[in-house]
């Protein structure tokens, strides 16, 4: 069970930046090419890099083999989103007494 913490962590990490979150948020309406985002955004080719490359580490995103080409994958979001369904349902928990929590 660690290791579901660590995983939805890091994705909740890359979504905890602003502009990142936007960039998902523009990914969900369709691909889009790196240069649509840098403009949209007034920022640098290396700042855009570093910001999808954290998206795409996080398995939040997906370039295309021919570069420059971004979209989201649904697979982690949607895995995200179940995993913090069961977190947060009062009936349920990942957690275990072992894990240091309370037993509900």
């Amino acid at each position: 069970m660690k290791q579901t913490y660590i995983d939805i962590s890091k994705i909740m990490k890359a979504l905890s930046d602003p502009k990142r979150l936007r960039i998902v948020d523009m990914l969900s309406q369709g691909e889009l090419c790196a240069r649509n985002i840098q403009t949209a955004f007034n920022i640098s080719q290396p700042t855009l890099s570093h910001d999808m490359r954290v998206l795409k580490e996080a398995g939040i995103t997906a370039e295309r083999r021919d570069a420059g080409f971004y979209s989201l994958d649904y697979r982690t979001l949607h895995g995200l989103k179940n995993s913090l369904a069961l977190i947060f349902n009062e009936e349920s928990s990942y957690l275990s007494p072992d894990d240091g929590a309370k037993a509900k």
